[in-house]
Formats: C-alpha cells, sequence, structure tokens
C-alpha cells in the first residue's frame, strides 16, 4: 500500500515522502497513530502542489537574502557611543547593537543570532563582523565605532 508521511518514521522514511509499505503496517501503524495517510490521487496531487509552493517560496527567500547581502556589504553600519580620550568605549558594541543599526540604518531586519562576532568592540575602529541571512548566504559586514563627539 502506497502512503504518504505525515511525520518522519525512523526506519520508513520522513515527512512528506510517498512511501510503499505493508498493508498491514499501513493500516494498524501507520494511519491508526496519524503518521501516515493513504496515497490517493488527490493526495499526491495536493503534496506535489505544497512541494512546489514551497521550492517557490525557498528560492524567493535566497534571492531576498542575496539582494541583502549586497547591501550589506555595500554599506557600513555607523554606531556611535561614549568613549574615553584614549578611544576605549564606555561598554561595548554587541551583537544587539549591531543588528539594531541594521535595521534603523539599512532597513534590514536581522536576528541578534545571526550575527558573528569574534570579539565584541571595545574601543573605536572598525570591526568586520558575519550575518548570515539564509543557510546558503552569509554576508560580511563593516561596523565603525565611532565616538558621539564625532556626530
Amino acid at each position: 500500500m502506497e502512503v504518504i508521511l505525515l511525520k518522519d518514521v525512523k526506519g520508513t522514511g520522513k515527512k512528506g515522502e510517498i512511501h510503499e509499505v505493508a498493508n498491514g503496517y499501513a493500516q494498524n501503524y501507520l494511519i491508526k497513530n496519524g503518521l501516515a495517510k493513504e496515497a490517493t490521487a488527490s493526495a499526491k496531487s495536493k503534496l506535489n502542489a505544497q512541494v512546489k509552493a514551497k521550492k517557490r517560496d525557498e528560492a524567493e527567500m535566497l534571492e531576498e537574502a542575496k539582494e541583502q547581502k549586497e547591501t550589506l556589504e555595500n554599506n557600513p553600519v555607523e554606531i556611535y557611543e561614549k568613549a574615553s580620550e584614549d578611544g576605549r568605549l564606555f561598554g561595548s558594541i554587541t551583537t544587539k547593537k549591531i543588528a539594531d543599526a541594521i535595521k534603523e540604518q539599512l532597513d534590514i531586519s536581522v536576528d541578534k543570532r545571526k550575527i558573528t562576532q569574534k570579539i565584541p568592540m571595545r574601543s573605536l575602529g572598525t570591526q568586520n563582523v558575519e550575518v548570515k541571512l539564509h543557510n546558503k548566504v552569509t554576508a560580511s559586514l563593516t561596523v565603525r565605532a565611532l565616538s558621539i563627539e564625532e556626530k
């Protein structure tokens, strides 16, 4: 019997896959426990439509991430902080501040957990940070720490 898996089933397959299994296994275990449904013609066509829509959405998200990467790599972000005369910041520039600056200056929403900063910025100057926009797209962003007096 052909079934469409509704959840991942160890030893059988992953969610959304169509598999040929024994009738007893399908009826007494998979369908009964809500792990699968019978693969009728209408169920197969519905599954194919969902797969196509998912691929299309994924392609759109990838394109958007590539555009955002271009913007991030060509536009440095400037963050103004209080600093001592020798260039040491009072505090540090964290991924949260960088994410807020990206939103404010470039109008791109980035989760602070997607920003990889090797060490927090504690002095005036520039630092490159990695921003993960998509599974396949990572941008290198230049962050400039400037004194409030320079504003």
